[in-house]
Formats: structure tokens, C-alpha cells, sequence
């Protein structure tokens, strides 16, 4: 698929990850699909029932991107196993808190929930999380986080990422550059890690580090202000994190999602409409914007804005977003 003969509606389109109502593909999810063109959709337990619902539902899905003519949707959930699990059974559970303890356990996880995705059209997966929960210390993602040693979560979240890549479901570490030193919850307030930069390179970028040489498909970036990186900006809205840190530094060439911009720490920060602008401009390749039919209709009105409106910078990392998009999507499209 070339970009160059799309239209400025249909590039704005596939800067976005969205969420929506309901168990099956309706008219109105079809009119937003068709208006927003989005790159994928994610899908929560109000989007779930069965596997058999499940997999009629993503075919859906597919067919009518298809005869839109939009490339393959990526199909996301949170399947972290433990305390963030979207499916219920008769999917596999895994309870325990944290779900992974082991390398053992983390190819098992691994191998069992690629499978059950992947037989129900699930191609995305946004996990594992490479959050580094402290003991004793209160974290916001203690029972999420894969342990409280940066190398013991680097190793078992590179085996997730490996077991889920190999069998053809892409997988999305999370909250870069690093959550588990913090003790309050995105969703509602903006935490703040007052690490610097060196600090940030012994404890949480470990396991980045780790993922990005597992040639992990995408990261999200958490909406967690790190002053000493960026003083104004939460990180999933920071040039300073996204191009400097998570391109230059580490070095990953995949893709960058935003965690979801519904969330309370964005609103604290500034406006929906302004947070879509500066995602956009800091090179955020995936916008999450995970409900609100309404919401997700203005995300997309800024970015087509800032498409028709950016200067050649800004042109030239739209390009190089759009470039990363259609490079996995056409990953995608091998293995369906």
C-alpha cells in the first residue's frame, strides 16, 4: 500500500488505536470506522462474551476494513494475565499476582495466550509490563509488575515478548520509561518520578533495554511527568522521551503508542485536543483513545490539522510514523 496516493483523512486515520462499545460490529461502529479510518481497535471485557462471539466480531471486523479498503486492523487487548486480564474464561486465567514469576511461566503464558488470541483474531497484545515494582514500597503497579529487579523483569518480559512475536500476535511493552516507582494511579491523578536520567538507566530503562534487543513490535509510553527529563511534559506527550530517549537512546525502531489519553492524568495536564497535538508532534506513532465516539472524532480532526497544517519537520516525522505503521501492518498481513 503506498501512502502517497491516501488521503490527508485517511493518514490522520492511522495514527489512531480506539475503543467503542458494544459485542458486535453495529452501524454506528461501522460509521466510525469508516469516518475515522483508524489503524486498529482495542477491545475491553464490555466488548467481550465468548470466544465464539469474540471471533465473529474481529472477522467482522477485518471484512469491513477490507472493503473500505483500509489495510488490516490491528486488533489490541490487555491480556497481562493476574490482576489485567480482558478475557474471561473459558480463557485461561492466570491469578496469581505477579501472573509471571519464572522464565518457565513466562514461555507458558506466553505459548497459551498467543494461541487463545490468535484463534479468536486478536493480533495485538499490550503486554508484558516492564514496570519495576520495588518491594515495600507501595507501587501503583505492585501485583502487575513482573518483579522488584530490573534484570529478573528484563529476562521474564523478553520471554513474553518472544513467545507472543513468534506465534504471530505482536506484543506492546508498557509504561515507558517506567511506573513502578511511582505510587499514583494515571487513570486519575499524574504522577511524578523524580529520577534523573542516570537513575532512570540503572532501575526502569533496564528492562526497555531488554525488550528493544527482543525486537519488540511497540511500546507504550505512560503518562507520568519525569521533571528531570521533561519539566512541562508527561512523557506519552514529550519529544524529549519519545524521540531522544525512546529513538535515540535505546534505539527502538517499532512502534510508539500513547496510553490511553482518556485518562485523568492528561486531563490534569491540558486539554484533550492539545494532548492529541502534542502526541502528534513529540512522534507518538499510535494515539489510544480508548472511548467516546465523540473524543475520537476530535483526535482525529487535530491530527488531520496538524497533517495539512505542519511544517517540514513535522511533515517528515508523519512520514516516518506512517512508514513504521504500514512496516508492522504488513508484518500483519503475512500472518493472517
Amino acid at each position: 500500500m503506498d501512502p502517497e496516493a491516501w488521503s490527508l483523512e485517511a493518514l490522520a486515520g492511522q495514527r489512531l488505536l480506539v475503543g467503542f462499545e458494544g459485542l458486535r460490529l453495529d452501524a454506528e461502529l461501522r460509521a466510525l470506522i469508516r469516518s475515522v479510518q483508524p489503524a486498529g481497535v482495542i477491545l475491553f471485557r464490555r466488548n467481550i462474551a465468548t470466544p465464539e462471539q469474540v471471533r465473529e466480531l474481529t472477522a467482522a471486523l477485518q471484512s469491513f476494513a477490507a472493503r473500505i479498503g483500509l489495510p488490516p486492523l490491528w486488533i489490541a487487548v490487555d491480556q497481562e494475565g493476574g490482576r489485567v486480564a480482558r478475557l474471561p474464561p473459558p480463557f485461561t486465567q492466570f491469578p496469581e499476582t505477579p501472573p509471571i514469576a519464572s522464565l518457565a511461566q513466562a514461555e507458558r503464558f506466553a505459548a497459551i495466550t498467543a494461541s487463545e488470541l490468535g484463534a479468536v483474531g486478536i493480533n495485538m497484545n499490550l503486554a508484558p509490563v516492564l514496570d519495576v515494582a520495588p518491594a515495600g514500597f507501595g507501587s501503583v503497579m505492585e501485583g502487575r509488575a513482573l518483579g522488584s529487579d530490573p534484570l529478573t523483569v528484563a529476562r521474564l518480559g523478553a520471554a513474553v515478548i518472544r513467545g507472543l512475536q513468534s506465534r504471530g500476535v505482536l506484543s506492546v511493552a508498557k509504561h515507558f520509561p517506567g511506573i513502578g516507582r511511582t505510587r499514583l494511579d494515571s487513570h486519575e491523578d499524574l504522577p511524578v518520578l523524580t529520577e534523573d536520567l542516570e537513575a532512570l538507566e540503572s532501575f526502569e530503562l533496564l528492562p526497555f533495554r531488554a525488550a528493544v534487543d527482543s525486537g519488540v513490535a511497540g511500546i507504550m509510553i505512560s503518562h507520568v511527568l519525569y521533571p528531570r527529563l521533561d519539566p512541562q511534559r508527561p512523557a506519552s506527550l514529550s519529544a524529549v522521551v519519545v524521540q531522544g530517549l525512546l529513538r535515540r537512546r535505546l534505539g527502538h525502531k517499532g512502534l510508539a503508542l500513547s496510553d490511553d489519553l482518556n485518562m485523568g492524568a492528561v486531563a490534569q495536564a491540558c486539554s484533550f485536543e492539545e494532548a492529541v497535538r502534542q502526541a502528534f508532534r513529540a512522534g507518538v506513532d499510535l494515539l489510544l483513545v480508548c472511548r467516546h465516539t465523540e473524543r475520537i472524532a476530535r483526535a482525529h480532526a487535530v491530527l488531520l490539522e496538524e497533517l495539512e497544517k505542519g511544517d517540514s519537520q513535522r511533515q517528515e516525522s508523519a512520514r516516518e510514523s506512517i512508514a513504521r505503521i504500514l512496516d508492522a501492518k504488513g508484518v500483519l498481513s503475512e500472518r493472517q
